[in-house]
């Protein structure tokens, strides 16, 4: 009985001692002010594969980003705390961890969901709940219009597609092939890809769809079947576990090799840094683009501690940070930045303003109170994070820069950057600070798969059987070179000329058999359809698979096709008359100018007056009568000439005027010589330049023959067009004086043609001009 009664006692003292510091606790918070006011907790849920490299690493660097914020943060009246669930890499699992964190753990928003079908489930249960969904699934599908409470974290792969054919328009080349993953994702985004090169004037010239679960076997007939068509430019777009194997089987049936290009977007090289060093190997020359995350002392900082703790977990294999953990970490900073805005004074817990919420009935899901006012102001929130200036733009983050890398050696190496504003750039510029870029020029030198320096053609001559079309031209003048005549009884085209004998020699010395037709360039009504640089144009179309004929190699053409190696001579040359005055018996005087002629003259009585003038007073030789020694100073200067004269001279003085003069009398000779030479060979192309010059209206284009006429000084005035090989008979058979020319341009081929066919009764010669032919 007294051990009851006591037990009693103590318990009610216990019970007094506990009642008293909280009346003394409450006295004190309502005494003090509130600077020890826990924190209003928001809740976040995250939802992540677990069990990827790339859910850890998300995981663990949202788990760090919230300990960094709130250390240097740690007057803010609000916090986040992480509910984290497994999807275990499960669409339906990541659904049904979203409805236990909303029902549940009443998060006011979700955040990984790294695969589209995730995000676009959860983006509606979003949209009913009002509650913000921040997904790392890169689908351009998913608008904000369409979906409002969905915000993508990380970059449009619209922009991405963008770039990638701006690179491919940038090397000329007009046909790709793209090899995509056979998923819904791979599925809902090739439509962009291809808007993105049909933008670009670029066609597709294969789809290839691989299934993630494909056999060796399933690949490499995908791959036999990519060796049928011409196009060698492959843009590939799929996971780094499939790209791993695709480009094994690349390697190993060589089309890694020179020749080829290949271009491979960001799903593979964000996490390029992951594949197997085999695979790498398999790489060698490709194109990659990622997403540019520019260096900073934060972000070396936050890498140098996040392998610090990656270390620690022994489940962690890859120990490389990637673009999706940076992403997730300047995400939580501005999730956090938007609670704040919020406010602590909203209320946390939202049990009173749910009912009903299961995966049955979801019409009962009710509104969140702060959903919109968070989305809001999660969307102002802008801030330089460590991926750089972070903003979301149309619920997507705002696009920086793509990285343009070569895959060479045991890594990649850095030759450029695409962004939407200034295009390809070999640095990155500001918005708006440089002229936008557009040519391959503006990349560093880049190995191509073979290790070659070369640029891909971005085509490759399969033989497989079709027959080639190849494109004639109908208006050449020198019918000898390439002729297109049609018997209008039976309708049939008969092509000929030196230029069609030697492609036919040329096919027909090949190992292997090849069909072709050629096709006169006309249309229906049998007119022809344009210039030389129309036809070559139509290479460039695809309209035919070559063209044969006497087409010039000139720059502008260069830029669209290949040329074979010229089989006749190249260069533009002069037909002229040959000179009928080199038999005037005056033609001596030519050399020199009558100035000249009277300059030398003085020169010689100059010379010999001093001579005598010196040697006079004690030379016998130098005196005598009058009419002497006038005699003698003519004859000595004169004698010179050959070095004959015979008086001796007696003074130095006297001697050292003769050497100065025998010295002039040589450079006199030679250069006396040298023009006479000149004038009895190519005096009339001299002549040419005061006089007329022709050319064809069609040489380079027309008026491209004046500038080049203009840097060998034949002035515009003096130029005449002519259309037709006859009329360059008769314009030459009358000669400048006459209404006609004294020379033709053209191009040496054409002159050899025209001097073969042309009456003996025009006397023609042809001076060659080799040379660069610009357009």
């Amino acid at each position: 009985m007294k051990m009851r009664r006591r037990t009693q006692i103590i318990l009610s003292l216990l019970i007094q001692l506990l009642t008293v510091p909280s009346h003394l606790h409450a006295r004190l918070d309502r005494s003090q002010d509130n600077s020890l006011t826990v924190p209003n907790e928001f809740r976040v849920g995250v939802i992540l594969d677990l069990g990827s490299w790339v859910g850890k690493t998300i995981h663990s660097c949202i788990t760090m980003a919230i300990s960094d914020f709130y250390a240097v943060n740690s007057h803010h009246k609000t916090m986040i705390a992480l509910h984290t669930r497994d999807s275990k890499g499960e669409p339906f699992q990541a659904l049904s961890a979203a409805l236990d964190l909303l029902e549940n753990g009443k998060v006011q928003a979700l955040i990984g969901l790294e695969m589209s079908i995730e995000a676009k489930f959860l983006a509606l249960l979003g949209d009913k709940a009002n509650v913000p969904i921040l997904s790392f699934s890169t689908s351009p599908s998913s608008s904000s219009t369409e979906y409002p409470y969905l915000v993508q974290i990380t970059q449009d792969e619209s922009a991405q597609f963008e770039g990638i054919a701006s690179i491919v328009d940038s090397f000329k080349w007009r046909d790709v092939t793209i090899i995509y993953e056979d998923t819904d994702e791979g599925r809902e985004i090739l439509p962009y890809l291809v808007e993105s090169f049909q933008d670009k004037n670029i066609q597709i010239a294969c789809r290839s769809a691989i299934s993630p679960s494909a056999t060796d076997n399933q690949i490499l007939e995908e791959l036999h079947k990519q060796m049928s068509i011409q196009t060698t430019v492959f843009v590939v777009h799929m996971s780094p576990s499939l790209a791993s194997r695709l480009f094994l089987i690349v390697k190993r049936f060589g089309m890694m090799s020179e020749g080829y290009a290949w271009i491979i977007t960001d799903k593979t090289m964000n996490l390029f840094r992951s594949l197997d060093w085999k695979v790498i190997e398999s790489l060698q020359g490709a194109l990659g683009i990622k997403s540019y995350i520019p260096t900073s002392t934060e972000l070396h900082n936050f890498t140098r501690r996040w392998k610090n703790e990656v270390y620690k977990d022994p489940t962690i294999e890859v120990k490389h940070l990637n673009v999706f953990g940076i992403w997730a970490y300047d995400a939580i900073w501005a999730l956090a930045k938007a609670f704040e805005r919020v406010g602590a004074d909203t209320p946390a817990a939202m049990d009173d303003q749910r009912t009903g919420l299961n995966s049955v009935y979801l019409a009962n899901i009710s509104v969140s109170e702060i959903g919109r006012k968070l989305l809001n102001e999660l969307l102002k929130i802008r801030f330089k994070g460590l991926s750089g200036e972070f903003q979301i733009l149309n619920g997507k983050l705002a696009s920086n820069a793509l990285e343009i890398l070569n895959l060479i050696g045991k890594g990649k190496r850095r030759v450029g950057f695409w962004s939407s504003t200034n295009g390809i750039t070999k640095e990155t510029y500001p918005s708006g600070n440089r002229k936008y870029g557009s040519s391959s020029n503006s990349l560093e030198t880049i190995i191509w798969p073979g290790r070659s320096a070369t640029i891909p053609k971005g085509w490759m001559m399969r033989m497989s059987g079709k027959k080639l079309r190849i494109g004639v031209p109908t208006n050449s003048e020198f019918k000898e070179l390439v002729s297109v005549d049609r018997n209008p009884e039976t309708n049939e085209t008969t092509v000929s000329g030196y230029c069609i004998d030697a492609f036919n020699a040329a096919m027909g010395a090949l190992p292997f058999a090849v069909t072709y037709e050629f096709i006169p360039f006309v249309g229906d009504n049998g007119k022809n359809l344009g210039s030389y640089n129309d036809l070559t144009y139509q290479v460039y179309l695809q309209k035919y698979d070559g063209v044969v004929g006497d087409i010039t190699i000139m720059a502008n053409r260069y830029q669209y096709v290949d040329f074979t190696i010229p089989f006749t001579d190249v260069g533009v040359g002069l037909i002229a008359r040959k000179p009928m005055d080199n038999k005037n018996m005056w033609i001596f005087l030519k050399p020199l100018d009558g100035k000249l002629w009277l300059a030398t003259a003085a020169c010689f009585i100059l010379t010999g007056f001093v001579v005598w003038v010196i040697e006079h007073p004690i030379n016998e030789e130098f005196q005598g009568s009058l009419a002497q020694q006038i005699g003698t100073v003519c004859w000595f200067s004169f004698s010179a000439l050959v070095f004959a004269h015979r008086e001796r001279l007696l003074s130095n003085l006297s001697k050292f005027v003769v050497i100065i003069w025998v010295f002039l009398l040589l450079i006199l000779t030679s250069s006396y010589t040298a023009t006479l030479s000149s004038l009895l060979t190519v005096q009339q192309i001299q002549e040419s330049k005061r006089d007329y010059i022709g050319y064809h209206s069609d040489f380079f284009g027309g008026q491209r023959f004046i500038p080049m006429a203009n840097k060998v000084n034949f002035k515009d005035d003096r130029l005449k067009p002519y259309t037709s090989p006859e009329e360059y008979v008769d314009a030459l058979s009358k000669g400048s004086k006459n209404g006609g020319v004294d020379a033709i341009a053209d191009e040496i081929p054409y002159i050899k043609v025209f001097l073969a066919r042309s009456s003996r009764k025009v006397h023609l010669w042809c001076l060659r001009y080799q040379g660069q032919l610009q357009n």
